[in-house]
């Protein structure tokens, strides 16, 4: 009878250890999504922090030392955010603010375009589609009704404070790590076995000094698009020239396929206004694209990342796929981090015989 108990006890055991770590599992996955925005933050600001080094060690190879390196670079960063926000908020809000003020106006004259009126005629008696502007025109004339689309009012100020609130710990925390980050690859480093401390050394520094050039790069390419697509759109009078300039620089940041879209919102913002300027800004954007894609990229990227044009398209997509904005963004210096280590560690572990 105690024999026949023994696998009764057992399964029992095997099942209660099994649950247990079932449900220690789910309670770590629910955790790391509780402080999931908390990681990205600190991703982002390590990001930002690789693409600071570069500039520090520019100083520093110029006979500067680290601490007047780190705390004049960190002092221009903290100039530069606060400079951009004073200067692109202000606009942007005020932008956004006439645009809503201005939807009706916009739907209206959207009404008496050539296209519409086109399909009017191809469409007759099938769709009324002076009832649906007559509608959507209606709609967007109460105010309520636009903010309704961001969650309303209490909503998209609590968005704001909280973009802000994001702003403030990445920048913090981007210090910091700029500040430390001699200090963290060293305890890095003092967790591995000596014998493969000097290739772990020498593979690590390549990495870091590949994604520190491959942000600054790209940032860079960011900054030359959204410049230029202020100039080249307030000079055609396109509409909500700075949010759409911002919107230029934010998918500049994203490789290869960020460019393109924002050159179709771009143009399609345009295009609602006038045909004219929809043909215009898709003209300037081709030659725009085609420009940095043969000149700008390769002359800012070529000492940043060497990563195969297919591998890059890849990456960018399955980084966008898992992790959004951000995953796209940081999806080709990983992608160049894993070929560093396969041409550093790998190719040489199976060429030794």
């Amino acid at each position: 009878m105690s024999s026949a108990s023994f696998p009764v006890t057992n399964a029992f055991r095997v099942g209660f250890v099994g649950t247990l770590g079932v449900g220690l599992a789910i309670a770590l996955i629910t955790a790391l999504q509780s402080v999931g925005t908390v990681l990205i933050y600190i991703g982002l600001a390590l990001f930002l922090a690789l693409g600071l080094d570069p500039i520090i060690q520019w100083l520093v190879a110029r006979k500067v030392s680290r601490t007047l390196a780190v705390i004049l670079v960190v002092v221009a960063f903290i100039g530069v955010v606060v400079g951009v926000v004073l200067l692109i908020a202000p606009a942007v809000i005020s932008q956004i603010q006439q645009f809503i003020a201005d939807l009706p106006q916009i739907v209206s004259r959207l009404q008496t375009t050539e296209w519409v009126a086109d399909l009017e005629r191809r469409f007759t008696g099938a769709v009324d589609l002076d009832s649906i502007f007559a509608s959507v025109s209606s709609w967007v004339s109460d105010s309520k009704n636009v903010l309704s689309l961001g969650g309303g009012v209490v909503s998209i100020g609590a968005g704001i404070l909280s973009f802000i609130t994001g702003v403030i710990i990445v920048v913090i925390l981007t210090i910091y790590f700029a500040v430390t980050l001699p200090t963290i690859k060293s305890a890095m480093l003092s967790l591995v076995a000596a014998s493969s401390r000097d290739t772990v050394d020498s593979v690590s520094e390549e990495i870091t000094r590949s994604v520190g050039r491959y942000v600054l790069g790209q940032v860079s390419l960011g900054i030359i698009n959204g410049v230029c697509s202020a100039i080249f759109l307030t000079i055609i009078g396109a509409p909500l020239p700075a949010l759409l300039a911002f919107v230029a620089f934010l998918a500049s940041l994203i490789p290869l396929i960020g460019p393109i879209s924002g050159a179709i919102v771009i143009t399609a913002s345009c295009l609602m206004v006038s045909p004219g300027l929809g043909i215009a800004a898709g003209i300037y954007y081709l030659v725009y694209m085609q420009i940095e894609a043969y000149l700008l990229s390769p002359r800012i990227m070529n000492a940043a990342v060497a990563v195969p044009g297919a591998l890059v398209i890849i990456a960018a997509i399955a980084g966008g796929t898992l992790g959004g904005v951000l995953g796209a963004v940081v999806a080709v210096p990983v992608a160049a981090s894993f070929l560093i280590i396969i041409r550093k560690v790998i190719i040489p572990a199976q060429d030794k015989k």
